[in-house]
């Protein structure tokens, strides 16, 4: 059957069309980020949604993580078996899949807050004779977007403010920009001070945790 559609319909679907726009242009930017997050959520398998840590107690960092959830083992095998999978968790959910590979490691580990991190999302810490204490800082990019060599000087302006971090890593989804392994200012701190965690390092990483055990 041919459905016939008279020119008030059209009209009607017009006027609804643009006063969803203006409803939509009256909306702040955070409620508009907030909306365009859940569209993508819906789009999403349905375990990158699902939680991979449980966590414990506040501290004055942020929160303790108590253990590592089945989902996080889940992601870690559908990332090897699609790599795609890696830019469709949003930056949250990667620093919650880089806690739970500290955790893994055997680290007392605690997550920072979304906001005013003071430069590092994750504190890995192992106590006992030699305390080691980590910084790491989670860069979820886009295969486009290097991590600068500001990015990686600013962790490690942090280090300086920290004297009794072990180590400061920046750990991303994508890789580091030409030239930075060169930096005169930011090799002084590398290796021992320092680490630069790419893609191509962070998945094998990933893998390894997933399995052991």
């Amino acid at each position: 059957m041919r459905r016939h559609f008279s020119s008030r319909m059209v009209n009607d679907s017009i006027i609804h069309a643009t006063l969803a726009a203006i409803n939509r242009s009256k909306l702040s930017p955070a409620i508009l980020a907030s909306l365009e997050q859940q569209k993508a959520n819906e789009d999403l398998p349905g375990i990158l949604l699902q939680a991979v840590i449980t966590v414990g107690d506040k501290t004055k960092e942020g929160e303790l993580i108590e253990s590592v959830a089945i989902p996080w083992f889940e992601i870690i095998q559908l990332m090897q078996q699609d790599p795609g999978i890696v830019y469709q968790l949003d930056w949250r959910k990667w620093e919650e899949i880089i806690a739970a590979a500290y955790k893994r490691q055997g680290f007392e580990v605690e997550l920072t807050p979304r906001s005013n991190d003071k430069g590092r999302d994750v504190i890995a810490t192992s106590r006992g004779v030699g305390c080691v204490r980590y910084f790491d800082q989670v860069k979820a990019y886009k295969p486009n977007n290097l991590v600068t060599a500001n990015d990686v000087r600013a962790l490690a302006g942090v280090l300086e403010f920290h004297p009794n971090v072990s180590k400061g890593v920046i750990t991303t989804t994508s890789a580091f920009a030409p030239g930075i392994y060169e930096d005169e200012d930011i090799k002084r701190f590398m290796p021992y001070r320092l680490e630069l965690k790419p893609k191509e390092v962070l998945l094998p990483w990933l893998a390894s945790l997933a399995q052991s055990g």
